[in-house]
């Protein structure tokens, strides 16, 4: 169709801070954020959320859509596909974690997990301590 659109990073700015989904230690100290339009118990400093923009001509700048939590699943089509199988995500536990079992697609055969920040926390077999591994 000849359509075409810019994805862009919100990284280096404070845009995930504007649209309330990373919060700052402050706030996560308060055991509350703002998050998906109410007052939530703080569980990481970043949380999921998706923004659309459109530009006219003149170069005004709207904000046309916001999701939040499980909106943006929409695009993350392994959640599609753990769907379709019999145990579907397995989702277990008070908050549905997955870092029991979810690696970065090079670490399945190393001992750990990801944490609640989404950062792989890797446990060497042949210590007492965890380190983590920088994304």
């Amino acid at each position: 169709m000849g359509w075409r659109f810019k994805w862009v990073s919100s990284y280096g700015s404070d845009f995930n801070y504007d649209f309330r989904v990373s919060f700052s230690k402050e706030e996560i100290a308060t055991g509350k954020v703002y998050y998906n339009y109410a007052d939530r118990d703080s569980l990481s400093e970043e949380m999921s959320g998706i923004s659309v923009f459109y530009k006219d001509e003149t170069g005004d700048i709207f904000h046309t859509y916001s999701t939040y939590a499980r909106g943006d699943e929409m695009l993350d089509t392994t959640y599609m596909y753990l769907d379709l199988t019999p145990k579907g995500r397995n989702e277990t536990g008070p908050h549905f974690n997955l870092a029991d079992w979810v690696r970065h697609q090079d670490r399945y055969d190393a001992a750990g997990f990801v944490d609640s920040r989404g950062r792989y926390v890797a446990r060497a077999s042949h210590s007492c301590g965890s380190r983590e591994v920088p994304d």
